[in-house]
C-alpha cells in the first residue's frame, strides 16, 4: 500500500514537474528585445538628445537615428555626417545607422561597435537590457570592454513611433506603414476655394 501511495505520488510530482518546465519555456521565450524606441537624455540639461529605433538586421540589430532634437548651436539645414569615414559619410544624420551588427545574446547584445557621428569616430560596442526591457546601458569602448564608457537609454512606448518622420516609418518599419489608414497619413487637405467663396 506505501509503495502504491509512494509510486503515484512520484507520478504526480512528475507530472507537475513537467508542467511547470513546459510552462516555462514561453516564458522565457519572452524575453524583452532591444527592438523598438529609445530616447538618450543630456545629463546636464535632462533634455533629449536623439531617439534611436534598433531594428532586427539578419541575425543582428543595429539602431538609427529616428528622430533628432536640434540644439540652439547647431548650424541650420540638414544636418549630414561630414565627420564620417566610412559608407555613412556626407549621409543624413536622421536615418543613419549609428550602431551596427549588435549579436543578442539573452539581455546582453555584444561584438557591435558606435558611431560617434560628431567626429566620425567608431568604438567597439556592447548594450545589456534591464529584465524589465525599459533601460538599455550603451557601452563604447576602444580596445578593452573595461575602458570604456556607459550611457543610460530609456525605452519609448510604442505609440511614440506616430512621431516620426514618414520616410524612416517606410524604410524601417514598413509594416506600420501598411497598417496606418490612408486618411491618418494623409489628412484631407482643405479646399480654400470653396471656403472663400462661402464666406
Amino acid at each position: 500500500m506505501e509503495a502504491a501511495l509512494g509510486l503515484r505520488l512520484t507520478r504526480v510530482v512528475t507530472a507537475g514537474l513537467i508542467a511547470l518546465l513546459a510552462a516555462g519555456g514561453p516564458v522565457m521565450a519572452a524575453e524583452p528585445s532591444v527592438a523598438g524606441l529609445w530616447q538618450k537624455i543630456d545629463d546636464e540639461t535632462g533634455k533629449t538628445v536623439i531617439w534611436f529605433l534598433f531594428v532586427e538586421n539578419g541575425p543582428a540589430y543595429d539602431g538609427v537615428a529616428a528622430k533628432l532634437f536640434p540644439r540652439p548651436s547647431d548650424p541650420p539645414g540638414p544636418a549630414v555626417c561630414s565627420s564620417c569615414k566610412d559608407d555613412r559619410k556626407g549621409a543624413p544624420l536622421l536615418g543613419l545607422p549609428i550602431i551596427r551588427d549588435m549579436k543578442r545574446a539573452g539581455l546582453r547584445y555584444e561584438n557591435g561597435n558606435i558611431l560617434d557621428p560628431r567626429d566620425g569616430n567608431i568604438y567597439n560596442a556592447t548594450m545589456t537590457l534591464s529584465p524589465d526591457g525599459q533601460t538599455l546601458t550603451v557601452r563604447g569602448y576602444l580596445g578593452f570592454e573595461f575602458l570604456g564608457r556607459n550611457e543610460t537609454w530609456y525605452r519609448l512606448p510604442d505609440d511614440s513611433a506616430k512621431q516620426l518622420d514618414p520616410v524612416i516609418i517606410a524604410k524601417y518599419l514598413p509594416n506600420q506603414m501598411a497598417a496606418t489608414p490612408k486618411s491618418a497619413a494623409h489628412p484631407p487637405q482643405r479646399n480654400t476655394k470653396a471656403a472663400d467663396t462661402i464666406r
